[in-house]
């Protein structure tokens, strides 16, 4: 795995050959996004991006952000999920440089959000490939369970439960 550095300044030299092939701007807000991204670990919304930016002082609008997030999911550098958030049409995103393919759990009272990787996977994605004679270039993969977080919003509502029945 690359260190950070080198895994921001590989981003931003895929941004660069992207957004020129393209014809697309490379505006200094893009790649200050894209900076913002890669200094993550989390999966975010692009609002929680939009206040990072603001909260480290960069002048950057609502509508640069969520655009911007686009250009880095067509160019491959971020991955966009789905994963059925209360409201169900949220989109979380996380870098995907320098990352290997993972699958998520999503815990349905508290909403966190784990990772985590199996080379069975990896084997699943090859047999199901060969035998549909299908090139697989990714896969999605989510778990919806209760975890076992002492603070999940489950635990502490039916401790308060049961502590007022008694």
């Amino acid at each position: 795995m690359l260190n950070s550095t080198s895994l921001i300044a590989e981003a931003r030299t895929k941004l660069e050959g992207y957004l020129l092939k393209k014809g697309l701007r490379r505006s200094s807000e893009r790649f200050a996004i894209l900076e913002e991204v890669y200094s993550r670990d989390d999966h975010f919304d692009a609002e929680e991006l939009y206040q990072a930016m603001h909260q480290r002082s960069f002048a950057v609008s609502r509508a640069t952000v969520y655009n911007t997030l686009e250009v880095l999911v067509d160019c491959h550098l971020v991955r966009k999920n789905q994963f059925g958030d209360e409201d169900n049409t949220k989109s979380r995103f996380e870098k995907s440089l320098g990352r290997q393919q993972h699958a998520h759990l999503i815990c349905v009272n508290c909403h966190r959000v784990m990772e985590f990787c199996d080379p069975r996977l990896q084997l699943i994605k090859t047999t199901v490939g060969n035998t549909l004679q299908f090139h697989v270039e990714s896969h999605s993969l989510v778990f919806y369970g209760e975890c076992s977080d002492e603070a999940c919003v489950a635990r502490t509502k039916a401790a308060a439960e049961n502590a007022a029945m008694q």
